[in-house]
Protein backbone atom coordinates (compact mmCIF):
# COMPACT_ATOMS: atom_id res chain seq x y z
CA UNK A 1 0.00 0.00 0.00
CA UNK A 2 1.38 3.41 -1.17
CA UNK A 3 1.69 6.13 1.52
CA UNK A 4 -0.70 9.03 1.73
CA UNK A 5 1.35 12.07 1.90
CA UNK A 6 -0.08 15.83 2.18
CA UNK A 7 1.17 17.75 -0.06
CA UNK A 8 -0.49 21.20 1.88
CA UNK A 9 1.27 20.34 4.87
CA UNK A 10 4.34 19.91 3.10
CA UNK A 11 3.88 23.30 0.54
CA UNK A 12 5.10 25.52 3.35
CA UNK A 13 2.14 27.67 2.99
CA UNK A 14 0.80 29.70 5.90
CA UNK A 15 -3.16 29.75 6.09
CA UNK A 16 -4.68 33.48 7.41
CA UNK A 17 -7.68 33.55 8.90
CA UNK A 18 -9.01 36.74 9.29
CA UNK A 19 -11.33 35.69 11.61
CA UNK A 20 -9.18 35.57 14.33
CA UNK A 21 -9.14 39.26 14.33
CA UNK A 22 -12.93 39.52 14.86
CA UNK A 23 -13.44 41.54 17.95
CA UNK A 24 -16.18 39.74 20.35
CA UNK A 25 -16.99 42.77 21.96
CA UNK A 26 -20.61 43.75 21.45
CA UNK A 27 -21.95 46.07 18.64
CA UNK A 28 -24.42 48.63 20.09
CA UNK A 29 -25.95 51.63 17.94
CA UNK A 30 -26.39 54.77 19.03
CA UNK A 31 -29.15 56.69 17.14
CA UNK A 32 -30.01 60.27 18.23
CA UNK A 33 -33.14 60.39 16.47
CA UNK A 34 -34.81 59.10 19.67
CA UNK A 35 -33.62 62.75 20.83
CA UNK A 36 -35.67 64.25 18.17
CA UNK A 37 -38.36 67.13 19.10
CA UNK A 38 -41.85 65.52 17.23
CA UNK A 39 -38.86 63.23 15.32
CA UNK A 40 -37.69 66.33 13.53
CA UNK A 41 -35.09 68.43 15.15
CA UNK A 42 -32.59 68.58 18.07
CA UNK A 43 -33.78 70.96 21.13
CA UNK A 44 -30.16 71.74 22.23
CA UNK A 45 -32.07 72.08 26.41
CA UNK A 46 -33.55 68.73 26.01
CA UNK A 47 -30.81 66.90 24.32
CA UNK A 48 -28.34 68.41 27.23
CA UNK A 49 -30.61 67.53 29.71
CA UNK A 50 -30.93 63.64 28.44
CA UNK A 51 -26.96 63.45 27.76
CA UNK A 52 -26.45 64.25 31.95
CA UNK A 53 -29.22 61.91 32.90
CA UNK A 54 -28.66 58.90 30.69
CA UNK A 55 -26.53 56.08 32.33
CA UNK A 56 -23.58 55.95 30.19
CA UNK A 57 -22.09 53.21 32.28
CA UNK A 58 -24.40 50.45 30.31
CA UNK A 59 -21.92 51.05 27.04
CA UNK A 60 -19.25 49.80 29.34
CA UNK A 61 -16.99 47.51 27.21
CA UNK A 62 -18.96 47.70 23.68
CA UNK A 63 -18.19 49.19 20.18
CA UNK A 64 -20.64 51.80 20.04
CA UNK A 65 -21.65 53.39 16.68
CA UNK A 66 -23.57 56.88 16.51
CA UNK A 67 -25.97 57.22 14.03
CA UNK A 68 -29.22 59.81 13.02
CA UNK A 69 -31.11 57.08 10.81
CA UNK A 70 -34.18 60.05 11.13
CA UNK A 71 -34.17 62.81 7.90
CA UNK A 72 -32.98 65.90 10.26
CA UNK A 73 -29.82 68.34 10.58
CA UNK A 74 -28.08 67.08 13.59
CA UNK A 75 -25.58 69.67 14.53
CA UNK A 76 -22.16 68.29 14.83
CA UNK A 77 -21.95 68.93 18.64
CA UNK A 78 -24.55 66.68 18.90
CA UNK A 79 -22.22 63.61 18.13
CA UNK A 80 -19.44 65.25 19.59
CA UNK A 81 -21.00 65.43 22.50
CA UNK A 82 -21.99 61.63 22.84
CA UNK A 83 -18.57 60.80 22.07
CA UNK A 84 -17.41 62.58 25.54
CA UNK A 85 -19.84 60.36 27.03
CA UNK A 86 -19.23 57.33 25.49
CA UNK A 87 -15.60 57.45 25.61
CA UNK A 88 -15.11 56.77 29.41
CA UNK A 89 -17.35 53.49 28.97
CA UNK A 90 -17.37 52.66 25.18
CA UNK A 91 -14.37 49.55 24.03
CA UNK A 92 -14.54 51.54 20.54
CA UNK A 93 -16.95 54.76 19.61
CA UNK A 94 -17.27 55.76 15.54
CA UNK A 95 -19.50 57.63 14.30
CA UNK A 96 -21.33 55.52 11.15
CA UNK A 97 -23.23 52.90 10.43
CA UNK A 98 -22.83 49.10 12.10
CA UNK A 99 -21.18 48.51 8.59
CA UNK A 100 -18.26 51.02 9.43
CA UNK A 101 -17.73 49.91 12.69
CA UNK A 102 -16.71 46.23 11.09
CA UNK A 103 -14.23 48.04 8.85
CA UNK A 104 -13.15 50.02 11.88
CA UNK A 105 -12.91 46.77 13.85
CA UNK A 106 -11.05 44.81 11.57
CA UNK A 107 -8.76 47.95 9.99
CA UNK A 108 -7.60 48.53 13.55
CA UNK A 109 -6.51 44.63 14.04
CA UNK A 110 -5.12 45.17 10.79
CA UNK A 111 -2.72 47.40 11.92
CA UNK A 112 -1.39 45.36 14.86
CA UNK A 113 0.11 42.86 12.59
CA UNK A 114 4.06 42.99 11.85
CA UNK A 115 4.00 42.72 8.41
CA UNK A 116 7.82 41.13 8.77
CA UNK A 117 6.54 37.91 10.58
CA UNK A 118 5.18 37.26 7.07
CA UNK A 119 8.55 38.06 5.05
CA UNK A 120 8.64 35.71 2.22
CA UNK A 121 6.07 33.75 3.14
CA UNK A 122 3.73 32.08 0.86
CA UNK A 123 0.13 33.11 2.32
CA UNK A 124 -3.18 31.55 1.92
CA UNK A 125 -6.08 33.73 3.05
CA UNK A 126 -9.11 32.15 4.39
CA UNK A 127 -12.38 33.02 2.89
CA UNK A 128 -15.24 31.27 4.69
CA UNK A 129 -15.72 32.30 8.43
CA UNK A 130 -18.45 32.37 11.22
CA UNK A 131 -18.48 35.57 11.53
CA UNK A 132 -18.83 38.38 8.86
CA UNK A 133 -15.57 39.97 7.72
CA UNK A 134 -15.92 43.08 5.23
CA UNK A 135 -14.22 42.80 2.04
CA UNK A 136 -12.40 45.91 3.08
CA UNK A 137 -10.90 43.53 5.48
CA UNK A 138 -9.33 41.42 2.50
CA UNK A 139 -8.11 44.11 0.27
CA UNK A 140 -6.68 46.07 3.51
CA UNK A 141 -4.47 42.72 4.57
CA UNK A 142 -3.38 42.61 1.09
CA UNK A 143 -1.97 46.22 0.83
CA UNK A 144 -0.46 45.60 4.08
CA UNK A 145 1.36 42.54 3.76
CA UNK A 146 2.12 42.53 -0.53
CA UNK A 147 5.40 43.77 0.00
CA UNK A 148 6.69 41.59 1.91
CA UNK A 149 5.21 37.81 1.17
CA UNK A 150 6.58 35.84 -1.54
CA UNK A 151 2.33 35.06 -2.47
CA UNK A 152 -1.15 35.55 -2.14
CA UNK A 153 -3.61 33.25 -2.57
CA UNK A 154 -7.34 33.27 -1.69
CA UNK A 155 -9.46 30.28 -0.28
CA UNK A 156 -8.46 27.30 1.36
CA UNK A 157 -5.00 25.49 1.26
CA UNK A 158 -6.18 22.32 -1.17
CA UNK A 159 -8.26 24.90 -3.23
CA UNK A 160 -7.20 28.44 -4.30
CA UNK A 161 -7.05 31.40 -5.86
CA UNK A 162 -4.20 33.20 -6.76
CA UNK A 163 -3.90 36.83 -5.94
CA UNK A 164 -0.42 38.20 -6.27
CA UNK A 165 3.09 36.63 -6.78
CA UNK A 166 5.91 38.97 -6.61
CA UNK A 167 8.28 39.25 -9.37
CA UNK A 168 11.78 37.56 -9.50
Amino acid sequence: MEEIINRVANSGLISFDLEDYYDPAERIVFDIKDQLYEGLILREKDFREFIKEHDWSAYQDKNVTITCTAEAIVPTWAYMLITTRLEPFAKNVLFGSPEDMETYLFNKAIASINPEDYRDAKLVIKGCSNHPVPISAYTELVRRLAPVVSSIMYGEPCSTVPIYKRKK
